[in-house]
């Protein structure tokens, strides 16, 4: 609904739920409910010891001329039973004494295992028995009988001449009409029954797993149950009419139904049931979990006479349904709704406008504070209307759980007075926010350009003192690989050196040893002409006493003269070549 005010969309808050902000008083009242009253049977009025409204009645209990329930002999057995029972009051029998043969197999009638054969004998039902071939006329006799098909053992229904059988499995209830127009139901079994007077008429074959309506909460959506009704077609003069005989019900867990017959009211928990008695009315369906819903009020008038409508959010939880419908409500929402109307008339007729417009939330600061202008709009809140609310709600069964005003919507010259003001606040605020926005958004620039300068200066920094760091890391590996270089290098030559000398010590050793005269001549002789080779043939080697050779005197000066005759030579060779 589109309605001009002011509207104040922050949420004030009466009850958060907490058991602490219920008064002494709602508190030993709600110690009165019940929170498992939803899982049994109640009743109020009336007398308490009468049968329930709920169809409990076992028709079979009775015994009833013609009608015979199919037990562990299936429906043979009730047949035969049946066929026993007209046999004894001298009635025609049900089951036929025809056999079935062999030897005519292409002629007659055939009926396969698991069907019976029904056959209208003057107007009587007869139903043969025994799968096989039934000759035809002339071979056996069919005077005053006709043919009428076969019938499956085990279908559900079965209606010849008079002949009712009727089989439900586990989730089917059978409605039926008795001769008398009594209603009964069938469930898990069946039955065979033969009408003298009247007919048994199956009215409905129901699954109680799938009823065909579905029922929802108007207000919250939430699923009640599911119910089917069925009906009975009945003539009146000229006009035939249906009438509601038997009602199914299907409540999930956490529901009830309430039950009504006259003043009397009955509460029937979750589970599958069945009205038959034409007195009890369904008086509704209920949920007894927890609800939530946003509801408006209608206008109110301030004590200044200034309307205001207020959208309140509440959550409650239906435990006793029994209350609730004794005070002739069919929702706990109706009762919620009247008394929360109710309270908030009282106590906003009695505050200003200017209490209620400038509080938004409710807080303990604002509560303790008595100059706060909307002190009192928010402690009537807090205490009248959450404890009256609270009180009157266990009266119908209902506890309470939450209550907040989420919405406050201001009408008429003064409403249209502040939307004005509102708008000029907020294009205001508006404006405001982006200039902050454009401030912000300009010192998060600069900002950005300083990081990202701090981020470089520091890659800088980074690569600086690694490339120092390798050059160093360089310069100690190539002086630590020449000082190994030239450790190692002086390492061979002493090496060296040593291996010389040893090997220098070690052919001296084994010269001294040598005794032969000439084998040291020849030593001798090969030591000179290795001389030669080693200072060339222009070599003239002086003899002399202290050199490494001792020999004899003639053959010094023999030598002393050869080195004269060719240094003589050698001079004249090089005066001759000057001139």
């Amino acid at each position: 609904m589109a309605q001009s005010g002011y509207s104040d969309i922050d949420a004030t808050v009466v009850n958060d739920a907490a058991p602490s902000s219920m008064s002494h008083k709602g508190k030993e009242r709600a110690d009165g409910l019940d929170e498992n009253a939803h899982r049994r049977n109640t009743r109020v009025g009336g007398n308490s010891t009468s049968p329930s409204f709920v169809h409990s009645e076992d028709y079979f209990a009775t015994k009833r001329p013609f009608c015979v329930k199919i037990g562990a002999d299936g429906l043979i057995g009730a047949l035969t039973e049946l066929d026993n029972q007209l046999q004894a009051s001298g009635r025609p029998r049900l089951l036929s004494s025809k056999k079935p043969t062999e030897w005519l197999g292409f002629m007659g009638v055939e009926i396969n295992p698991g069907e019976i054969g029904v056959v209208n004998h003057a107007g009587l039902p007869k139903i043969l028995m025994n799968p096989g071939t039934y000759p035809p006329f002339p071979f056996r006799n069919w005077w005053a009988r006709s043919w009428k098909g076969t019938r499956g053992i085990s279908d559900t229904t079965l209606f010849f001449q008079g002949l009712t059988v009727v089989q439900v499995s586990l989730n089917q209830v059978a409605v039926i009409s008795d001769p008398q127009n009594r209603i009964f139901i069938v469930r898990g079994g069946g039955f065979a029954a033969f009408a003298v007077q009247g007919t048994y008429d199956v009215l409905a074959v129901v699954d109680q797993t799938h009823l065909t309506n579905h029922v929802k909460d108007k207000v919250t959506g939430a699923t009640l149950g599911w119910m089917q009704e069925v009906t009975m077609p009945s003539r009146i003069g000229g006009s035939a009419s249906n009438y509601v005989v038997a009602g199914f019900l299907d409540i999930p867990a956490n529901n009830v139904a309430v039950l009504q017959r006259g003043d009397e009211m009955e509460q029937v928990p979750a589970g599958q049931h069945c009205i038959t008695n034409s007195n009890v009315k369904l008086r509704g369906l209920f949920t007894c979990g927890e609800n939530q819903i946003e509801m408006p009020t209608k206008d109110i008038y301030t004590r200044d006479q200034v309307p205001v409508s207020l959208t309140i959010y509440m959550k409650w939880q239906l435990l006793e349904p029994l209350k609730l419908t004794t005070h002739g409500y069919n929702s706990p929402y109706e009762a919620l709704r009247d008394k929360a109307q109710s309270i908030l008339t009282q106590i906003v007729a009695h505050l200003d406008y200017s209490s209620m417009v400038k509080q938004r939330t409710v807080g303990s600061d604002h509560m303790e504070d008595p100059s706060d202008p909307s002190s009192p709009f928010l402690d009537a809140l807090r205490t009248q209307a959450m404890d009256d609310l609270h009180v009157a709600a266990l009266e119908y069964g209902i506890l309470l759980k939450d209550l907040a005003v989420i919405d406050r919507q201001f009408k008429g010259d003064i409403a249209s007075t502040m939307d004005k003001l509102t708008t000029r606040a907020l294009q205001a605020q508006v404006e405001a926010a982006n200039v902050d926005r454009e401030n912000s958004n300009k010192v998060k620039q600069e900002q950005g350009a300083l990081q990202v300068a701090q981020v470089k200066a520091e890659a800088r920094k980074t690569e600086a003192e690694a490339l120092a760091y390798a050059t160093t890391t360089a310069a100690k590996a190539q002086a630590e690989a020449v000082i190994i270089a030239a450790e190692a290098q002086a390492a061979a030559i002493k090496l060296q050196a040593q291996a010389e000398a040893e090997a220098v010590a070690a052919r001296s050793n084994a010269d001294s040893r040598v005794e032969d005269a000439f084998a040291r001549e020849m030593e001798v002789r090969r030591v000179d002409v290795e001389r030669v080779k080693a200072f060339g043939p222009r070599t003239v080697f002086v003899p002399c006493e202290t050199g490494g050779v001792s020999g004899s005197s003639t053959s010094n000066a023999l030598m002393t003269g050869m080195a004269m005759r060719l240094g003589h030579e050698e001079a004249a060779a090089s005066a001759s070549s000057r001139k």
